[in-house]
């Protein structure tokens, strides 16, 4: 049996990657500190043989017994909200997380992949982006600390593979929507859906021009799927190109849900992409994959995840705020 070690697993999309490795045979080995991440999303992985959890943060010394024959870097803060709470931490797994796991790759000698983002690209100018683009990003600016922590992250994979031979993989994650993802942490669809279900108007910032590509869950992990067991060691965008604007997007919220909410628009904050769209023409290629579920359908599943939470989940939902506040 394969054995993988799989870090941010109580996350969005780690729990997802969980389910996957489980339902292909694996022995999946999950880990995370909790920081953002929820038991409630592996819960039902506990009783299996082959499946165990170690909570702890990757930012500190990583040990696993045993064999590895994959890693999968998850680990890490992926909403404003989050990192804007939590910079520190954001920048720390991103660089000693990283360091931490390709010394655990490198001593197994096992397969690593890293969980990138579009958000190295920055604000870009470059449209759609693709893998050769370098990004225009504000290293100084709020969001710079995840920014740059997943610039880095990619920088180190590579000196790994080119110094040591490590087989490594890095995937660009786009947008990416479904079940079980945290209606308090400030994403366009959780924060959307979250004010249609309380019945308040739905907030957009800016003037809803701005864009976004939104991927379901299920294409995603399957994209990140293949890209571990391929053969490709740069970087590949893993998304949906099919590109909406925010205000589009916001009207298609209030429809799927049946709501009459009004549209409230609020400044955009300080260096939010004005435009998001992945090429994924290496997928493609490379993979053999581009993405199956439309937006109606899932978007539809989405909601019905939400739905289900209770009136004590909905009521703790925080706002989109991106204020930094001063602390002593």
């Amino acid at each position: 049996m394969k054995r993988i070690l799989i870090t941010g697993a109580a996350g969005f999309l780690g729990s997802h990657l969980c389910d996957r490795f489980i339902k292909e045979g694996f022995y999946v080995i999950a880990m995370d500190n909790l920081i953002t991440g929820d038991l409630k999303n592996i819960e039902h992985l506990f009783k299996l043989e082959n499946f165990e959890f170690y909570h702890h943060d990757v930012s500190k010394f990583v040990h696993v017994p045993g064999k590895l024959d994959y890693i999968l870097h998850f680990a890490s803060p992926a909403s404003p909200i989050d990192y804007l709470k939590i910079p520190i931490q954001t920048l720390k797994v991103g660089a000693l997380g990283t360091h931490n796991l390709l010394g655990l790759a490198k001593e197994k000698n096992a397969r690593i992949l890293i969980a990138s983002t579009s958000e190295i690209y920055g604000d870009p100018l470059v449209h759609p982006q693709t893998e050769e683009y370098y990004g225009n990003v504000n290293t100084i600016g709020p969001r710079g600390v995840y920014d740059e922590a997943k610039r880095f992250q990619e920088s180190i994979t590579m000196a790994y593979h080119r110094f040591h031979g490590l087989d490594t993989r890095i995937v660009r994650i786009f947008n990416t929507y479904g079940p079980r993802m945290r209606l308090n942490d400030g994403r366009v669809i959780p924060a959307f859906m979250g004010q249609a279900l309380r019945g308040e108007d739905l907030t957009v910032f800016g003037d809803g021009s701005q864009t976004r590509s939104f991927c379901y869950v299920d294409d995603e992990i399957e994209g990140i799927y293949r890209l571990l067991m391929s053969d490709y060691n740069l970087p590949v965008n893993i998304g949906n190109p099919n590109e909406i604007t925010i205000k589009e997007f916001a009207e298609e919220i209030i429809k799927l849900t049946g709501t009459n909410q009004k549209i409230v628009y609020k400044p955009l904050p300080k260096d939010d992409p004005m435009q998001r769209q992945p090429d994924i023409s290496k997928a493609r290629e490379i993979l053999g994959w581009e993405p199956e579920v439309g937006r109606e359908e899932g978007m539809r599943k989405t909601f019905e995840f939400f739905k289900k939470l209770s009136k004590a989940d909905l009521l703790k939902t925080e706002h989109r705020d991106f204020t930094l506040h001063n602390k002593k």
